[in-house]
């Protein structure tokens, strides 16, 4: 596997409006919302992704942390790592880390420094991309060290001391285009070309309305496959 590349911030900072966060958005809203409730303090971790998370800003006080200054809001923001949360124990009501521990080469440490900042009853919602045998040249761009499995990922949350609440894949319907496009970059030489392929009008449509397809099943059930996977866990109360 080739070694991860660093990027300055999220690709989200120069397409806000790509299809993908748009998608997400609304399907991160659809699993994991219920779990947020009323939070009185909400530790927003890679909050360069913003643009998919505004449905969190609900409730109390919401902090924000990146390891890119780009990724901040103002009076928000601390530049930090994931593995090394600048934060006392027990600090918040709830944890959002979206397409963050992918990035984390230590990923059982930035498990266990999540947990570490829960209030006993909190909640952890997490996003990550599913599927090791998907990587390409965007992971490597995009600075990942991995992709997981629905299985992997319940196991290295329970690993943190987390009880899962809910694990499910998610962009199912979209799946057939993720695995087409999985195929073209790898019978293709990597290039300096932008890692988010570029969309047609048409084509951006059909997927998000595809995507909302995923919407409406996740309401009522999980999904058994797609190209990430979200879930939702609580830290026991003592």
């Amino acid at each position: 596997m080739t070694a991860p590349v660093q990027q300055p911030g999220s690709s989200s900072l120069r397409q806000p409006d790509y299809w993908w966060y748009r998608a997400r958005a609304e399907l991160l809203e659809t699993v994991l919302g219920r779990y947020l409730g009323a939070p009185g303090r909400t530790l927003d971790v890679g909050s360069a992704d913003g643009p998919s998370v505004g449905w969190m800003k609900r409730g109390g006080r919401r902090v924000t942390l990146d390891l890119h200054p780009e990724g901040q809001q103002p009076g928000e923001g601390v530049c930090g790592s994931a593995t090394a949360l600048p934060f006392a124990d027990e600090a918040f009501d709830v944890v959002a880390a979206f397409d963050v521990v992918e990035h984390c080469e230590d990923d059982a440490l930035a498990l266990a420094e999540l947990s570490r900042v829960l209030v006993p009853g909190g909640r952890l919602l997490l996003s990550v991309p599913a599927y090791q045998w998907a990587w390409s040249d965007h992971d490597v761009r995009a600075g990942h060290y991995r992709r997981y499995r629905r299985s992997q990922l319940v196991a290295l949350v329970g690993s943190a001391g987390l009880d899962v609440q809910r694990a499910t894949y998610a962009f199912m319907s979209v799946f057939p285009f993720f695995v087409a496009e999985r195929a073209v970059r790898r019978l293709r030489r990597p290039s300096g070309e932008p890692s988010l392929p570029a969309v047609p009008g048409v084509v951006d449509r059909l997927l998000v309305r595809l995507s909302r397809l995923d919407r409406r099943l996740l309401r009522r059930r999980d999904l058994p496959f797609g190209s990430s996977v979200f879930l939702a866990a609580v830290k026991p109360s003592r």
